[in-house]
């Protein structure tokens, strides 16, 4: 049944893209009824394909591209729920088309890391990191997404996908909320990696738990200037990257390099 709930949630994050390109050539964007539905109908396939990437017989399957393809639906579920009461609907123009490529590639390429039996501990622990890193990776994308607003702000023009984002006041307001909550989540997945794992060294695990730290120390210091300092605009976002881009590093980095390179 893998194929076929992969398959479908492609085809549905597909049609969704599509649709939302015809709505932005009539320069608006609009949450429709039918798009809500589709989207909950292709995070639905997406999490019953997740489950059986991860799954197998032998244990959980943690190579690299299974947990993209879970990144992204966690991505999706974040925003979907969101979107039900802010206006953000607009992001999926860009995580769709993603969505899709990472089941794509999930569902094609043969795992590069052997399936392995772990203690509830550690699924709790790799549960909260990967939750962690969605949160973050939405803040980055968030980031992005502000500055061009703002560019486009200063420079008097609007192109028809900015006109469809909401105030950039709100759409700053949703940056913090989501660094809140993964800088959180990432204290708590800091805590538990320590508490669950004996040795970090023969777990292959200090280069990400030292990336880790610097990226907690990032978002901590950013979210410090934005209580004390108000800061926003390109200082908030270079923050954001330099945490964001301290987590590539440390797990997709680690990752790439234990299932690609040093096999």
């Amino acid at each position: 049944m893998t194929g076929f709930f992969a398959s479908s949630a492609i085809a549905l994050y597909l049609f969704a893209f599509g649709y939302q390109m015809s709505q932005l050539r009539k320069h608006s964007i609009a949450a429709t009824p039918a798009f809500q539905l589709t989207t909950a109908l292709a995070i639905i396939l997406h999490s019953f394909a997740c489950l059986d990437f991860l799954s197998t017989s032998e244990g959980l399957d943690l190579s690299l591209l299974k947990i993209c393809a879970l990144i992204s639906l966690l991505i999706n579920g974040v925003l979907f729920i969101s979107g039900l009461k802010k206006p953000i609907h607009s992001l999926f123009l860009f995580l769709f088309p993603i969505s899709a490529l990472s089941i794509f590639a999930a569902m094609t390429t043969p795992s590069t890391k052997a399936a392995v039996i772990i203690p509830p501990s550690i699924e709790a622990h790799v549960l909260i990191s990967i939750l962690a890193y969605s949160l973050l990776a939405i803040a980055a994308l968030q980031a992005l997404l502000i500055g061009y607003q703002n560019w486009q702000l200063k420079h008097k023009h609007q192109n028809l996908l900015m006109r469809t984002f909401p105030a950039l006041q709100s759409m700053e307001t949703l940056l913090f909320e989501l660094i809140w909550a993964g800088e959180i989540l990432l204290t708590l997945s800091l805590i538990s990696g320590f508490l669950f794992y004996d040795d970090l060294f023969t777990q292959k695990l200090l280069h990400k738990v030292v990336f880790s730290i610097m990226a907690w120390l990032f978002y901590g210091c950013l979210l410090w200037g934005r209580h004390y300092k108000g800061w926003r605009g390109n200082t908030a976002i270079r923050w954001t990257w330099a945490g964001f881009i301290a987590i590539l590093l440390g797990y997709i980095g680690s990752k790439v390099a234990l299932e690609f390179l040093l096999v």
